[in-house]
């Protein structure tokens, strides 16, 4: 059977229909000879994400991001189809998590799958949806309440420069220029000193020498002493002086006491009274032999002279 020209154009341009929309399904992510799963998931925010991105679990490549559009019921959330060619099955509960790629930017979709044994998800279900923060967003956060409190401190130490600049006014920052010039000149000073002092020591280093010389030979002899002192049996003479002063003060608590001639002597009234009196008598008798020594002629002289007794002129 001979097949008309016709015939043959008809099947190639319905072959090439088919291969264009074959193709053209393909390269928006769609294979229709493939019994992929199709799954949806809405965001709040999907940037960074775009079609064919790969969709993954637990690391591997099971899919990719068919689409991305706006839902119609105006609430301005993002509905993300996604592509499933693997057979792997995973539970209904299970998240579609979007993650950052890399540093340098790119989203992608991975399925948090749940083991729950609740029912299997199926093609055309909708999945919960979670956002993991990446390491931008990590230090997006750390920074976000870090450069406030650097914006303080930069509106604090702008204060603090403008206080200071309204402290330092042209009076005092000819104070501050001329104690600046005082001090250089005293450093000059203490330079030119220290200057002298070299040159003192070194003319006079052997007079240094000879008198360091003489302080280690005082620091020997008297060494030598300590170890005269040590050797001299210090102890058992401060013991004995102990003992003597515990002597001293046993005969001092004695007198006080009135032990003894001495204590009684200082501490008997009627001794002292005695006394007292015998001196007083002792005083009479002497004035009396100077006033009349003719009553005594008869005790002093060797001979022995008759008692006569005084006449009123010697009474007088």
């Amino acid at each position: 059977m001979k097949i008309s020209r016709e015939v043959k154009t008809a099947v190639l341009v319905i072959s090439g229909i088919l291969l264009f929309v074959f193709l053209f399904n393909y390269l928006k992510g769609e294979n229709l000879l493939d019994s992929s799963r199709t799954y949806y998931a809405l965001y709040d925010n999907v940037e960074g994400l775009a079609p064919s991105t790969p969709v993954t679990i637990n690391g591997m490549n099971v899919g990719k991001v068919k689409s991305i559009a706006f839902t119609e019921d105006g609430s301005g959330k993002l509905l993300v189809t996604l592509l499933i060619d693997n057979d792997f099955q995973f539970s209904k509960n299970s998240k579609a998590e979007l993650y950052d790629l890399s540093l340098i930017g790119g989203r992608a979709v991975a399925i948090i799958p749940t083991f729950d044994n609740a029912e299997p998800a199926g093609s055309g279900d909708y999945l919960e949806t979670s956002v993991k923060t990446g390491l931008i967003g990590s230090f997006s956060q750390i920074l976000t309440p870090l450069e406030k409190k650097i914006e303080l401190a930069l509106d604090e130490a702008n204060g603090l420069l403008v206080n200071v600049n309204e402290i330092f006014d042209d009076e005092t920052k000819n104070n501050l220029k001329e104690a600046i010039s005082e001090l250089n000149a005293t450093m000059k000073s203490f330079k030119s000193t220290s200057m002298s002092l070299n040159r003192l020591v070194d003319s006079n280093q052997e007079g240094l020498k000879a008198t360091i010389s003489n302080l280690e030979t005082t620091t020997e002899n008297f060494s030598k002493l300590s170890d005269s002192l040590a050797n001299a049996n210090l102890a058992q003479t401060i013991r004995g002086l102990q003992s003597t002063i515990k002597n001293f003060d046993a005969i001092m608590l004695g007198i006080n006491n009135g032990e003894g001639t001495i204590g009684k002597l200082l501490n008997d009234e009627s001794l002292y009274d005695n006394l007292e009196a015998a001196s007083k008598e002792m005083e009479d008798l002497l004035r009396d032999i100077k006033l009349h020594p003719a009553r005594y002629r008869r005790i002093l002289s060797k001979k022995e002279i008759p008692y006569k007794p005084p006449t009123e002129d010697q009474n007088n």
